[in-house]
């Protein structure tokens, strides 16, 4: 009966309740509920609305100066219970600020603005804890505090400047986290945090670029990222004016058409910079889905008008500041005029690299040239064709249908080629292929290639190795999936090729 009495009389005393709440609501917000910004929040706010009830109950009002008690462990135990008060009011409205930032998704954009709200909630909080817990007047602290205040700011003036420029530069918002931004001098990259002091950018070199916060402040810059992620792009491009400068500039038109890099909207533009003698100037204007996307998009471009050009019968004009008198520029056509243009095709590919001349000619004789109107479709999906096309001239889009949704795969232009999957080793295609532009193409049936194989079966291992290479490094964009293919190893391919052709081992 005495020890019930006894612990009763521990579980009621003021010290012992307040002390248990304050190391189990510490121990369950700071360690056990860490990771979970959310229910730490939660439980921050339920342990200080307890702490709050508790003291209330006791008549201990944290935020008054009471009367002085005459115990001296009383006086020391109020003056602990109104300090672990306003420190677990600190931490519910710090905990409050971060959980704000990261419902906002933008957690290290905030982190200058948030590190100087919970810097005032912390001085709010010592401020509170000087008046109503050791009752000496705040206002004649911050007075006596001023000169002092005074020559810490003349000592510190440039990481001031730094910190009120980082300040007005979240305010502002010039730019925001993931950005890239161009400075008045030539310094470019993407911004990675913002700080009290700096920020930091990586330049396109992986390297990392501190600059203060009171330079940017000062300098000029533009934002690439803004005010949306897609980025403008503009290439100019000098032809030989042996034709039109309108054909020429549908040409270029074709190029952009062909491009599966670059934005459809706004649709890519084709302009006539100029036209002499020696060369018609065009620039080709687009836009990349951001700015990282902007160096492949001009590889892909660059490529694509030497093959447009080449298959129109145009040819790139010298510079203008090239040294010496102009020459004749003269095409591949002028250059070697007897070549059929079978011939200049199947050399052109990689599938037949390994065929000797006569064989070429003798493929090239059997080619067939056929031409497709804008919108035509050459191929529908599941389709098995069995005879490659290569493209001579047009751009083609190559689309899947998965459900009720179309996914574009890829685009085609001069050079690129498709059926190779029902040529060589009999099975479906897997997406449709449909005209942009008028298309040309040169067709190779089943029928041509049969006795090449049988007249040397080693071109089936031949045509069987560019074709793994080809779907391992996912140029095979067309074809169906691995899996179909058994994987696309070397053996499968050189026995599907063979029993299609029915050569002999």
């Amino acid at each position: 009966m005495i020890d019930n009495l006894t612990w009763s009389g521990v579980l009621a005393d003021p010290v012992v309740q307040a002390g248990t709440l304050a190391v189990v609501g510490a121990i369950v917000t700071r360690v056990a509920l860490r990771p979970f910004p959310s229910w730490k929040l939660a439980g921050q706010v339920f342990f200080f609305a307890a702490l709050s009830v508790l003291l209330l109950y006791h008549d201990i009002v944290p935020y008054e100066v009471g009367p002085t008690p005459n115990s001296t462990f009383e006086r020391v135990f109020i003056a602990l219970a109104k300090v672990v008060w306003w420190i677990n009011a600190a931490w519910a409205l710090i905990a409050f600020v971060r959980v704000f930032l990261i419902f906002e998704r933008q957690p290290r954009e905030g982190r200058l603005v948030q590190d100087l709200v919970i810097g005032l909630i912390y001085l709010g909080a010592i401020l509170s804890v000087v008046a109503y817990v050791f009752s000496f007047p705040v206002g004649t602290l911050i007075a006596t505090s001023g000169v002092f205040a005074i020559i810490l700011g003349l000592a510190l003036q440039s990481t001031l400047s730094d910190v009120f420029s980082g300040i007005a530069l979240n305010l502002g918002r010039p730019y925001t986290i993931g950005d890239w931004i161009v400075l008045n001098d030539g310094v470019e990259g993407r911004v990675l945090e913002t700080n009290w002091r700096s920020t930091h950018l990586l330049n396109g070199s992986n390297d990392l670029v501190v600059l203060p916060n009171s330079f940017l402040a000062k300098v000029g810059l533009t934002n690439l990222s803004s005010p949306d992620r897609s980025h403008g792009v503009s290439l100019t491009v000098r032809v030989v004016p042996t034709t039109g400068p309108s054909v020429i500039a549908e040409v270029m038109r074709t190029v952009l058409l062909s491009s599966g890099s670059i934005l459809s909207e706004p649709k890519p533009g084709v302009q006539i910079k100029s036209l002499n003698a020696d060369a018609v100037e065009v620039e080709l204007s687009f836009r990349v889905r951001d700015i990282g996307q902007a160096g492949p998009a001009k590889n892909e471009i660059f490529d694509l008008i030497y093959r447009h050009l080449k298959a129109a019968g145009l040819t790139l004009a010298r510079p203008i500041d090239a040294a010496g008198p102009p020459g004749q520029v003269q095409s591949e056509e002028m250059v070697n005029p007897h070549r059929p243009t079978p011939l200049k095709l199947l050399d052109a590919i990689p599938l037949f690299s390994s065929l000797t001349e006569d064989e070429k000619e003798t493929l090239a004789a059997s080619m067939t040239r056929r031409t497709y109107k804008k919108d035509s479709i050459l191929i529908e999906q599941g389709d098995t064709v069995a005879s490659l096309m290569i493209v001579r001239s047009g751009a083609l889009v190559a689309t899947r249908q998965e459900g009720r949704k179309e996914i574009e795969l890829g685009r085609l232009a001069p050079g690129d080629y498709f059926g190779e999957s029902g040529l060589l080793i009999g099975i479906g295609e897997a997406a449709s292929l449909r005209a942009l532009t008028f298309v040309v193409v040169y067709e190779i049936a089943q029928a041509s290639l049969t006795p090449l194989l049988h007249d040397r079966p080693g071109i089936a291992e031949e045509l069987a190795a560019t074709l793994s290479r080809r779907i391992e490094t996912s140029q095979h964009s067309l074809a169906t999936e691995g899996a179909t293919l058994n994987g696309g190893s070397m053996n499968s391919l050189v026995t599907r090729i063979r029993h299609l052709f029915q050569v002999p081992p």
